[in-house]
């Protein structure tokens, strides 16, 4: 008897089990077959995916899918490109990408062989163009633009162009962008944190003189706002030989303690308070500066789709 008891306990024991892994395997397909139709409908999974809207504007800009073939067939470039806004977004690592996303593995070499392609500086400027004419109602090119750097740290992954910036006291790289006066970033360069404030900027009008692509962007500009990091008459001679631009330098008066708004500074330091909100930015993850150059064309892309 004791026997027969045992075993009928087994059994419904082993019943019990049944069921709960049934149901724990029906609930897991209810929320995959609500996963894909969010991916099929369009549906936002997380707040960083692009919307509707969005992905329309920024679909005809991605390059177009080789046909004929042979090969496992290519991912969704919607999934890839959200799965890319969510690294952006959240600062987490690659190998952290959520399920719902295609593996991490094929959403970083995306990332990197756009990267090495300028395809994300190619989208950069061309929604630069859209949104300055369809929502600002201005020419496509601007004719002004405001220069300025910040510093941000690294980590201990190491990586190029790592160095000191002793006036702020961050060990890691500097940022130089150039906005117009919209704010809109129309060129960044990535460099140690050592380097001086004049001679990161002319690395990047270099850089802007060597690209056609950011080169016939800024082609109209004829003033750029700085601060007194950038005066000196040699520079303004230099930029005035090579672009033919009016450096203007905006002081804050020796009175004045604290923060202070300046006139015409205060755009590209919103600028940057802007790519902030994107948290891979906060600090400098990358192992090379071309990924964080990218990182912030991105960034740029991202905020200007929300303008459409």
């Amino acid at each position: 008897m004791p026997s027969s008891k045992k075993k009928q306990k087994k059994k419904s024991t082993k019943k019990t089990q049944s069921k709960n892994t049934d149901t724990k395997s029906a609930d897991l397909s209810k929320a995959s077959t609500q996963i894909v139709k969010q991916k099929v409908s369009g549906q936002k999974v997380y707040c960083s995916d692009l919307s509707e809207k969005a992905w329309k504007n920024l679909e005809p800009l991605l390059p177009k899918k080789q046909t004929g073939k042979v090969g496992r067939p290519t991912s969704d470039l919607r999934l890839i490109i959200n799965g890319i806004l969510y690294v952006l977004r959240s600062g987490c690592s690659w190998a952290m990408l959520p399920k719902e996303y295609p593996c991490f593995k094929t959403v970083y070499s995306y990332f990197w062989r756009w990267s090495r392609e300028g395809i994300w500086q190619k989208i950069q400027v061309a929604l630069v163009k859209k949104v300055r004419k369809k929502v600002k109602k201005r020419k496509e090119r601007p004719s002004a633009a405001c220069l300025d750097s910040c510093s941000v740290k690294t980590t201990q992954i190491g990586g190029e162009e790592r160095g000191y910036d002793a006036g702020k006291k961050v060990k890691g790289r500097k940022r130089f962008i150039l906005v117009d006066t919209v704010g809109l970033l129309l060129a960044v360069i990535v460099v140690g944190a050592h380097t001086s404030e004049k001679a990161g900027a002319q690395l990047l009008l270099e850089k802007i003189k060597l690209s056609k692509r950011l080169s016939n962007l800024c082609r109209r500009i004829k003033m750029v706002w700085v601060d007194g990091g950038y005066q000196g008459n040699e520079l303004v001679q230099w930029v005035k030989h090579v672009w033919n631009w009016n450096w203007q330098v905006v002081k804050r008066n020796e009175d004045q303690s604290g923060f202070v708004v300046l006139p015409r500074r205060w755009v590209v330091e919103r600028t940057f308070a802007w790519l902030s909100f994107h948290r891979r930015l906060n600090k400098d993850y990358e192992k090379t500066t071309q990924s964080s150059e990218n990182f912030i064309y991105i960034a740029a892309i991202d905020l200007m789709l929300k303008r459409l």
